[in-house]
This record gives structure tokens, sequence and C-alpha cells, in this order.
């Protein structure tokens, strides 16, 4: 008979005796724990529990009630995900000129990086530049010019609602997004910007970059919100800048290759559900790969 294991994702305000009552009732069931992972952020409890359910002695459909029923008597969120039963999760990608990022998620995508936990659904624009790279890929592409914002936001939001996209990935889409967007996506939305946030926010962050004359600077991945470049951040990483020989254009290269790794980074662990939005601030987890591929090995 095959091992059928599953993760029992729990989340909530922290309190005394959680880990006691979910490990009591998967044993009560002849379900046996394999790994668990708890820490507690900001007053906030997370668990993920790795179970084996071969022995169990309740149906699947009666495990998931009473699972969420004992988390309502604490106020606790409950997730339940099967081994066999990993859901590939919709990417949309938002793009304008640049290339840069949308072929690095191109080539993961090819290369198997995301470990089937989604997958690329389609590519949407305010340009038809990238429509070649899109279609080289196999990609659906469209694009509505943004000349006229709002009309633009609309077609962008019915699209993703369309497509049914479980997460949006703004690779160098230079648009903010509007605030009906935003709502509809809360902290589905990855957005690389080309700075160590909170500095040199807005536009042309490697020229403000080159002009101050610092000599570290970076890229930052972040969940957007309605307030420009202020959602929590994901992931950073610095390169160096040589002040007097690099040029504007050299930081501007040594920058673009780096927002590539960065978004790339990004888009696997969101993928790969390690990331939890706690406080506007972004928490990891262990992720369904941690827990699920050491099991299957």
């Amino acid at each position: 008979m095959p091992t059928i294991k599953a993760i029992i994702a729990v989340s909530g305000r922290d309190q005394k005796g959680v880990v006691a009552r979910f490990a009591t009732y998967v044993a009560e069931h002849g379900i046996n724990i394999e790994d668990i992972e708890q820490q507690v952020v900001h007053g906030r409890f997370i668990m993920d529990m790795l179970v084996n359910l071969n022995d169990m002695t309740m149906s699947l459909d009666e495990l998931i009630v009473g699972l969420q029923d004992l988390g309502k008597q604490i106020e606790m969120n409950v997730r339940v995900s099967l081994a066999d039963q990993r859901r590939d999760r919709k990417v949309a990608v938002l793009v304008s000129k640049e290339p840069h990022c949308l072929e690095r998620l191109i080539d993961d995508q090819r290369a198997g990086r995301f470990k089937g936990r989604g997958h690329i659904d389609c590519v949407l624009s305010n340009h038809p530049d990238l429509e070649p790279i899109a279609k080289a890929a196999g990609l659906p592409f469209e694009h509505v010019p943004s000349t006229d914002k709002d009309a633009h936001m609309k077609w962008l939001l019915e699209t993703l609602q369309k497509r049914g996209a479980d997460g949006v990935v703004l690779a160098r889409y230079m648009q903010i997004v509007s605030a009906e967007i935003v709502a509809a996506f809360r902290h589905r939305i990855i957005n690389i910007h080309p700075s160590l946030l909170p500095h040199f926010p807005g536009a042309n962050p490697y020229r403000q970059a080159y002009e101050s004359g610092v000599r570290v600077t970076g890229c930052t991945a972040h969940f957007v919100t309605e307030i420009l470049d202020e959602g929590p951040i994901i992931l950073q990483d610095v390169f160096h800048i040589d002040v007097g020989r690099d040029t504007s254009e050299d930081v501007r290269n040594k920058g673009q290759a780096l927002e590539a790794d960065i978004l790339s980074q990004a888009v696997q662990m969101f993928l790969d559900e390690k990331l939890l939005v706690v406080d506007d601030k972004v928490v990891f987890r262990p992720g369904l790969s941690t827990f699920f591929d050491h099991a299957e090995g």
C-alpha cells in the first residue's frame, strides 16, 4: 500500500496548548506525526505538521472538517495539503519592455525550478515588445496600452480573474497597479524593485544610486500594497559600485543581473508556499518541498 502523507498547516494568535491539542487529535485517529515545525512571530503561532495517514481511522473529509472545527474552537486557521495532490498554482507575469526578468522566469520554468508547484500561465503587458519572447516559450501573451490607465487596469483585473491567476509577478512592469488589483490579490503580487528599499524608491533608482555616490546598492523583491514600494519585503541582495570607475550603465547592468536572480528566488518561494505575511512583515515557513521532498527521499 502506498504511503499517504499530508501537511497540516496551523496559524493564529499564540496561546498555550496548541501543539498538544492538534497532536492529541491526530493521534486519537490513528495518524502518525513524522515531522513538525513551529514558531511564534509577533504573537502569531505558525505550525506545519507532516503526518502519515495510512492508519487513519476516519475519512479524509472527516479529518479536514474535524481539524477545521478544532481550529475554530481556538481561533486558528487550518489547512490540509496532500502530498499527491499538490496544487499547480497559476502565475501571471506582467511586463513592459525590459526582457531580463521575464527571460529568467521562463528559464526557471523550463529547468523545472518551480518543482511542479506552479507555472507561468500568461504574460500580460502594456506594450507589444516582449510578445516574441513569450510566444517562443509557448506562453499566451496579451497587451493593452496604458495610455488610458483606467481602461488598462480594468482589462488587467478582468483578465487575471478570468484566467484564475493565483499569483501575479511584476517583472519590470513599469506601471503602478490599481488599488482594486491590490485588494483582489492581497499578498499575492510580487514586485522587483532595483534598490535596497526603503532607499531610492520610485523612478530611476540606479541613477539615484549612481549620482549619490553610494558604494553598495541592490534589489528588493516585495509584496505590492497600495503604498508605492513599501510592501512587505521578501528578499534583498546587494552589489558593489566602483565609484569613479563604474558608469551609470555599469550600475544598471550589475543591477539587472541581480534583479532576475532575486525575483526568481522570490517566485519559487511563493509557489512553494514558504511566505507568510505577519504584521506587514514576511515570515519564512518550511514550505511544501521541505516536508514532502524529504519524506519522499
